[in-house]
């Protein structure tokens, strides 16, 4: 298929830059069955529109304020040089890869000292993306970076107002556990501890995956031929007990529904490689677009997606490209908010 297939009109001004409050008032689009039908609710309807021994299944990564600014010390007679620094993957308890900007002002070898006494070496450069070895590690150093760090927001959202103390809160789920991540899955954004409580009572059952989101997750598909993109890898681990609380409810007649793209690609990756679904802790780079056959996510929450991106192509491949053109279509003329902190719809693909 091809990149321009799955390109669509958004206007800017339907571009979030400020979350719902409270979170579950954000709308939710249900989109169901092989004919797509269409139906607008809110978020907080979720308890209903699901069924008794459904499982959800949210990413309990937790996002680190990776977007630092530290400086290089001056060489010889020069200036010290400010340098803004995103934080991509982790790669061991003190290093991180990161993309730099003024990358062309860092050498190899070269520190970079930021606030709180948080200091880090150039190991390794690449253009614009470093290897950076830090002065402190593992819980330590997540500590050092949540001290000198920034909230790392989306650039279609930094472009328009810079990262402050409110989004500190606005762009973490209540299901943070597990520290690693650039970006939030932000499909769990919409979810409040009363949701979570109806649920409860709608014996609607939770279990959760980890997957760390990098910047990759914003980067934009380069080729017309959409089968010569490449994926990022991420991170991605499924316990041996979300696994089983899986496979017993849809062993029961429950349908598994994940909370979002990044849960739903670590559930695919761990299905791929085991049957049944089993334990799982491996990089993915899973590229599910258009044809795919699902093997265990019987549905899906999630945001709107950027025109063009492998997240509106995934959930092609789940409803078709005709019904989600379609639906967006209706989300753009119906108002609603797109990405990170834009409403939601429901992806429901064997509903009638």
């Amino acid at each position: 298929m091809k990149l321009s297939d799955f390109d669509f009109h958004l206007p800017e001004e339907l571009i979030a830059l400020r979350p719902a409050v409270p979170r579950d008032s954000a709308r939710l689009l249900v989109v169901r069955g092989p004919e797509g039908r269409l139906e607008d609710h809110t978020v907080r309807d979720l308890p209903d529109l699901l069924r008794s021994g459904d499982i959800l299944v949210a990413n309990d990564t937790r996002v680190l304020r990776a977007a630092l600014i530290g400086r290089r010390p001056a060489r010889g007679e020069g200036a010290d040089v400010e340098i803004e620094v995103n934080l991509n993957s982790r790669l061991s308890p003190d290093s991180w890869s990161a993309f730099a900007r003024p990358g062309k002002r860092l050498k190899e070898g070269d520190t970079i000292h930021f606030a709180h006494g948080l200091d880090a070496r150039v190991v390794a450069k690449a253009d614009a993306e470093v290897r950076l070895g830090f002065n402190r590690s593992g819980a330590e150093l997540d500590a050092a970076i949540d001290a000198a760090g920034d909230m790392p927001i989306p650039p279609y959202i930094a472009s328009k107002r810079a990262p402050d103390a409110q989004d500190a809160s606005d762009y973490q789920t209540l299901f943070a556990r597990n520290t690693g991540s650039v970006a939030a899955p932000t499909a769990g954004l919409h979810f409040t501890p009363a949701m979570l409580f109806r649920l409860g009572e709608a014996r609607i059952r939770r279990t959760a995956v980890t997957l760390h989101v990098n910047a990759g997750t914003f980067l934009p598909v380069k080729s017309e031929d959409i089968s010569e993109h490449r994926m990022h890898a991420e991170r991605a681990d499924l316990s041996a007990a979300a696994a089983e609380a899986i496979v017993e409810a849809r062993a029961s007649g429950g349908r598994c529904i994940p909370i979002g793209t990044t849960a739903l690609r670590t559930l695919e990756s761990a299905a791929a490689s085991a049957d049944p679904l089993a334990a799982y802790s491996a990089d993915t780079s899973i590229f599910i677009t258009p044809g795919y056959r699902f093997r265990v996510a019987d549905g899906l929450m999630t945001n709107f997606h950027l025109p063009r991106s492998t997240l509106f192509m995934l959930v092609s491949a789940m409803m078709g490209l005709d019904v989600m053109k379609r639906a967006y279509a209706h989300a753009v003329e119906k108002g609603y908010r797109f990405f990170s902190y834009g409403d939601a719809c429901l992806l429901l693909p064997g509903e009638d």
